[in-house]
């Protein structure tokens, strides 16, 4: 009998060590690198070697060696940046738990000796754990919907820092382009305070007007410093973002932001593609899956939740008598008399409909925010292409007959200077609008794909994983 349980334990055992996980080369990154491939068409890599690092510390250098594109700001950040790469180490973690979890419990062997007046006796046990082989294939089912998760929640991570990228990247060249504007604008505007001084101390402007020259070239130069922190802060943002260190902060970006595109995306399924895109979304609906599989595992074994089935071999030695060799079996189960799963069960539900409304809920403002981003989205470009149309256009034209006005006499220098006032302000206000417009860009394809502000719940991958019931019959 101890012999055929034994081998019993081994059968099952090595029945479930044939269905088991194993460890990938990659860790899991090859559905992250295909994900983000397709969402923004960039290369990741998670780098664990000195060759890795060594290819990566390249392919930067020669990203920096020219002007920045947002493309390849985007993609230093990506294979740079190092709490992108602790975001791989946490999937290389959930990869070791998904192993775990696949693995068959092992056996315990044990062996005892009781010897005294002359007699001794020689025990032996194999022990196993029947319910949790039992329960083993449900259990590993399970932890591979909880590592697809972990998986998601990478590629998330990666198209976090992207968006980030991307939109600090716009602000730091908006910004750049606004310290041009503003230090244009405060050397006319100096030259025109120092002209304005003359002409009062000739008694030809008064105090008022004096006043009005002089507090503008003030404004000008305090515009002029907080544009220049401006710039700063956002360029070491960038530079935080793309985990530059010394030798490539020197990076060099362009002095404007692009054109407008000519025309507006028109996304007339735009609800319907972020449902269906939304990476938090999937991540949400694979640990509703997981619940679901842990609620029918706690039902399952809900009045049995240890079951040990052990092999005994006794050899007793009498100097009496002649040896003799006793064989047996011991099983071990609890009795669900105060307890008969109720509570297990109870969590289980409790934490399945805890989701499902979460996801419900998710699902309602993925709808509202993908809207919300595309209104803004065209809002910002009709701004913007207002001024890029209408108001600067007209504001060359208002300049250039002013200067031909000046040149006859028939305005004053100082008309021509209010006039100058009044374009640095569109010229202002085109930067801003094309600044709004192509952050909106950005907020618009977070909308549709994620990778836009962590969620309360859904994006954390212990809120919902932790409050689920345990796996392994709850013993």
């Amino acid at each position: 009998m101890t012999r055929h349980l034994a081998r019993g334990l081994l059968v099952l055992t090595a029945l479930s060590v044939s269905g088991c996980a194993a460890f990938s080369p990659d860790s899991g990154m090859t559905d992250v690198s295909d994900l983000t491939n397709q969402t923004i068409n960039k290369d990741v890599a998670f780098v664990r070697t000195a060759e890795g690092t060594g290819a990566v510390e390249a392919r930067v250098r020669q990203l920096l060696s020219r002007t920045l594109s947002a493309d390849a700001a985007v993609q230093i950040a990506l294979l740079n940046n190092k709490g992108l790469q602790a975001a791989y180490d946490e999937l290389a973690l959930a990869e070791t738990d998904l192993v775990e979890q696949s693995l068959p419990p092992n056996p315990v062997f044990s062996i005892s000796r009781i010897s005294g007046n002359g007699a001794s006796e020689i025990e032996r046990q194999v022990v196993g754990d029947i319910l949790a082989l039992a329960t083993l294939p449900f259990r590993s089912d399970i932890a591979r919907d909880r590592f697809r998760a972990a998986q998601l929640r990478a590629a998330l991570a990666t198209l976090r820092l992207a968006a980030d990228v991307r939109r600090a990247y716009i602000r730091t060249v908006a910004a750049n382009e606004m310290v041009v504007l503003l230090t244009d604008a405060k050397a006319t505007a100096e030259s025109t305070a120092q002209l304005a001084v003359k002409l009062g101390e000739t008694g030809s402007l008064n105090k008022l007007d004096q006043a009005r020259e002089q507090v503008f070239y003030a404004e000008t130069t305090a515009d002029l410093a907080t544009a220049r922190q401006t710039a700063a802060s956002t360029r070491e943002r960038l530079a935080r973002l793309m985990g530059l260190w010394d030798e490539g902060l020197d990076f060099r970006l362009p002095n404007a932001l692009p054109s407008l595109p000519r025309r507006p995306l028109a996304l007339p399924s735009i609800e319907a593609d972020a449902v269906a895109h939304r990476i938090d979304l999937q991540i949400a609906r694979l640990e509703l899956t997981a619940l679901a599989k842990s609620l029918n595992l706690a039902e399952a074994t809900r009045f049995v939740t240890l079951l040990d089935i052990a092999g005994i071999s006794r050899r007793t030695r009498d100097p009496e008598g002649p040896p003799f060799r006793e064989r047996g079996f011991d099983v071990q189960f609890q009795i669900p008399i105060f307890d008969g799963g109720e509570v297990r069960v109870r969590q289980a539900a409790e934490t399945y409909n805890f989701a499902f409304n979460h996801l419900s809920e998710r699902a309602v403002n993925v709808r509202s925010e993908a809207r919300d981003a595309y209104r803004a989205y065209r809002s910002t470009y009709d701004i913007a292409s207002h001024y890029q149309r209408e108001i600067i256009p007209l504001r060359k034209i208002i300049t250039e007959e002013m200067q031909l006005r000046f040149s006859s006499m028939q305005v004053d220098i100082f008309a021509l200077l209010t006039e100058a006032r009044q374009r640095l302000a569109s010229l202002r206000g085109a930067i801003d609008a094309r600044q709004s417009f192509f952050l909106a860009q950005a907020d618009l394809q977070t909308a549709v794909n994620g990778g836009g502000a962590p969620a309360a719940v859904s994006d954390n991958p212990t809120t919902i994983a932790a409050a689920a019931p345990a796996d392994r019959g709850g013993h």
